[in-house]
This record gives C-alpha cells, sequence and structure tokens, in this order.
C-alpha cells in the first residue's frame, strides 16, 4: 500500500493472519527510539491509535506523557534508558490487545525463544531499521526510529490495524527535515 497522509508517507505492509475472530477494527501505534524527541509528525502519525506501543530507547519521561495523551501506553526500557524515571519500566512486557498476543522488548536479540512462544507479534527496536516479517507464523515488527535521524535511515513510526482476525502491520515513513 502506498500513499500519504500529509507528511506522513505510507509503505511496507504486511498481513498477518489469525483465527482470532475480532469483528471491530482497531488500529495500534508503534514507536521506538524516539531518544529524547517526540517530533509533531510522530504525533500526527499516532493521533487515533489505541493503545500506543513504546519498543524503547524513549529518552524521558516527557515522551511517554506527551503519548499518553493520545492513547494509553505500553512501553519497555531500551538500553539509553536510565535515571529514576526509568527505573520502574519493564525490560519485556507480554499483553494482549483484542485476543492478539503481543511480546515487546527493545533488542530483538536478547529475545528468549520460549518467551515468543504463543505470542501472534513481537514488536522491538533498537536497530533504528524499519521491518516487518513473519517467522513460523509470528509476525515481527521493528517501527523503526522516530528519534534522531541515524545514519541514512528513514524517521519512521509503526501502526498495526485489527480487523476480521487479522493483524495487519505498515511502517510509516514521516517527512521530516534532514
Amino acid at each position: 500500500m502506498a500513499g500519504s497522509l500529509g507528511d506522513v508517507n505510507l509503505h511496507a505492509v504486511a498481513d498477518h493472519r489469525c483465527s482470532h475472530s475480532i469483528t471491530m477494527m482497531r488500529t495500534i501505534g508503534a514507536i521506538s527510539d524516539t531518544h529524547g524527541l517526540l517530533r509533531p509528525q510522530a504525533l500526527a502519525a499516532l493521533a487515533g491509535c489505541d493503545p500506543i506501543i513504546h519498543a524503547g530507547d524513549i529518552g524521558s519521561p516527557a515522551v511517554l506523557a506527551r503519548l499518553g495523551a493520545l492513547a494509553p501506553v505500553h512501553a519497555v526500557r531500551g538500553n539509553v534508558d536510565h535515571g529514576a524515571w526509568s527505573a520502574n519500566l519493564p525490560v519485556t512486557q507480554r499483553i494482549e490487545i483484542d485476543g492478539f498476543r503481543i511480546y515487546v522488548l527493545h533488542i530483538l536479540a536478547e529475545l528468549n525463544p520460549q518467551a515468543a512462544d504463543n505470542v501472534d507479534a513481537v514488536i522491538y527496536g533498537h536497530s533504528h531499521q524499519p521491518k516487518i516479517e513473519t517467522t513460523n507464523g509470528t509476525l515481527f515488527f521493528n517501527p523503526g526510529s522516530a528519534g534522531p535521524r541515524r545514519f541514512r535511515l528513514p524517521i519512521t513510526v509503526g501502526r498495526m490495524t485489527v480487523e476480521h482476525g487479522k493483524l495487519h502491520a505498515e511502517i510509516v515513513e514521516l517527512s521530516v527535515e534532514k
């Protein structure tokens, strides 16, 4: 699916089919590697999402507060999240949304394979490289980095929709100044 939504370009779409029987549509926001920078374009791309999942390297409590003004937030601590504000953030989270089991962590290489058993999706960050792939029936989704640009990588967030028993993931590239 290609298109645009204001300052947002949509690309890299993949479906994850499950046996869940969900009849309503929901959009789940996914963001990672903000490093203390929450751009207006990211907020616009995540508007209407409920909930929002932050896959670590948040950078400051203000990022979580601003995301929390949009929707409930599930967040994990990344390798740059230090200090008292991040002490209560879990390193991993297992959440359920509309019957879909989602495992969240920052560094995919640290995933315990047993933790990914019986989950529909794994959301992660760290590499700053957006990625959507399905392995052994599990969706692996890195929304990329929404924070300061690294190398030549795009600035992105992600969205997942839950509709008619399917989990559908997309990368949303944000139009930002270099």
